[in-house]
């Protein structure tokens, strides 16, 4: 396919950047370079939207209605990300190359960056920060799978992978390299990059030794995970509640 092609093929969620590969996910880097080749050859123009003015490279997306899409103003989604059936977009924002699955809920500031693969029945609460990754081709986005609910200001970038169901509280940070730390068992159980299935994470802290002194440094803890008999719609609350600890 030609570099337009593509880029019309994304939108209509014929090809995705990532897609599941048996227990894994498989990138399409030749999608990622139609991404970054797109943005090469466009050029900047204007374009007004009811009171609205842009001015950028990329159309935005349209045909919401169609596609049984809710989008509440002023949130934006770029020509070339892929919204399935019973989304919700509260004011928010989605790049090109993004993929969101049915009847998830992008709240209120929530950004899913380029690339990005977020699954059906997810939550993106206020202010979430899902990282776009189109470089170098090949490289994974980030990815978070069915049923996850992410809390208000939770930062996720670099790839990393949040599992089916999981529950990340507010203001849970996660790079490649913050570990994430399981403290359920005897021993720890460290993981980077990804968060297993119907884990229940929260922020944390570990002490590392410098020269000059030892320092608290970032890390998620996980606590618990989900039971089967929690139904995947529950609220955050009662999701940390089950923990011993509230959403604040």
């Amino acid at each position: 396919m030609t570099t337009e092609e593509t880029i019309a093929a994304l939108d209509r969620g014929e090809v995705r950047v990532a897609e599941p590969d048996g227990d894994g996910w498989r990138v399409n880097g030749d999608v990622q370079a139609a991404i970054l080749d797109y943005f090469r050859s466009r050029r900047m123009e204007p374009c007004e939207v009811g009171p609205f003015s842009y001015h950028d490279k990329i159309p935005l997306k349209s045909g919401y209605e169609e596609l049984g899409v809710r989008v509440v103003p002023p949130a934006v989604a770029r020509y070339g990300a892929y919204l399935s059936r019973g989304v919700v977009l509260m004011p928010s924002y989605v790049n090109i190359g993004a993929w969101v699955g049915a009847n998830t809920m992008v709240d209120t500031w929530a950004t899913v960056g380029s690339g990005a693969q977020i699954g059906a029945d997810v939550h993106l609460a206020g202010g979430v920060g899902i990282g776009g990754v189109l470089e170098p081709p090949g490289a994974q986005p980030v990815i978070v799978e069915d049923g996850a609910f992410l809390g208000s200001r939770c930062i996720v970038v670099e790839g990393v992978r949040i599992g089916a169901g999981a529950v990340l509280a507010p203001n849970v940070t996660l790079t490649a390299s913050v570990p994430i730390i399981d403290v359920t068992g005897d021993e720890p159980v460290e993981h980077r990059g990804f968060v297993p299935p119907r884990a229940v994470v929260v922020p944390g802290t570990r002490p590392k030794e410098f020269p000059a002194g030892i320092y608290d440094l970032s890390c998620a803890l996980i606590i618990g995970h989900r039971s089967a008999s929690t139904d995947l719609k529950t609220s955050l609350n009662d999701a940390l509640r089950e923990h011993g600890i509230g959403a604040g």
